[in-house]
């Protein structure tokens, strides 16, 4: 394997290839909406709207766009914008994220993992 190939190898805490996972260091900080309809900035979803609007009422469109966040937010501003803590526990086993996500949320915050043991 060549060295460039090696550095870019992906890590168990990498949400795609060559970039890190954005794990949250408090998750009270997670005071993001619960209910009604919000609309995700280009940044995180790359498709023209209404591909970035989400019915936070609608489970289908709440687990999709904590997915979505989970996996494409690079500021923590992201994570506290768009994420609640207590809905996170709730969806966290119905989530379909990268392993390199799922590794690194649950080794910063094991409640996460026990929530999917249970």
């Amino acid at each position: 394997m060549s060295e460039r190939a090696a550095a870019t190898r992906p890590t168990s805490r990498h949400s795609r290839p060559g970039r890190r996972a954005l794990v949250a260091a408090d998750l009270s900080a997670l005071r993001g909406p619960v209910s009604g309809v919000v609309e995700l900035p280009h940044r995180l979803v790359w498709a023209p709207s209404p591909a970035g609007r989400f019915d936070l009422d609608d489970p289908f469109d709440r687990i999709r766009l904590y997915e979505i966040v989970l996996r494409e937010a690079v500021q923590q501003a992201e994570l506290r914008t768009w994420l609640d803590a207590d809905l996170l526990a709730v969806l966290w086993p119905q989530l379909y994220l990268p392993r390199g996500v799922r590794q690194a949320w649950e080794a910063v915050h094991p409640g996460l993992a026990a929530v999917v043991a249970a």
